[in-house]
């Protein structure tokens, strides 16, 4: 059965960090790609980092030199380190697998249940 798990959401001041994980089960193969993706009250959930079956990375701009997707394959973890956190990156986090190596949530088949993130001024 496949399965995707986050966890590390939680409440932070405007600056600080967090580091979200996703731990994966019941996958076959090595051509997924792994993202991570939000979605804010009254907002359309969007893409926010991709890592590539081959190691390839993205981010949206908004996230950009502030994030940092990475995985731990012996542990079937990855991970969103997020540093430098706003008020605007309030939203709940969801990891997702697909095969699509695009930012777009309609490419992606398994979806975790999301983990929330606040980020207070």
């Amino acid at each position: 059965q496949v399965q995707l798990a986050e966890s590390g959401g939680d409440s932070v001041q405007a600056g600080g960090s967090l580091r979200l994980s996703c731990r994966i089960s019941g996958f076959r193969g090595s051509t997924y790609c792994w993202g991570w993706f939000r979605q804010a009250p009254g907002k359309e959930r969007e893409g926010v980092a991709l890592l590539g079956s081959e190691g390839s990375v993205t981010y949206v701009d908004s996230v950009k030199g502030r994030f940092t997707i990475s995985q731990d394959n012996p542990k079937n973890i990855f991970y969103l380190q997020m540093n430098n956190l706003k008020p605007e990156d309030t939203a709940m986090y969801y990891c997702a697998a697909g095969v699509v190596f695009w930012l777009r949530p309609k490419y992606y088949n398994y979806w975790g249940q999301g983990t929330q993130v606040t980020v207070s001024s």
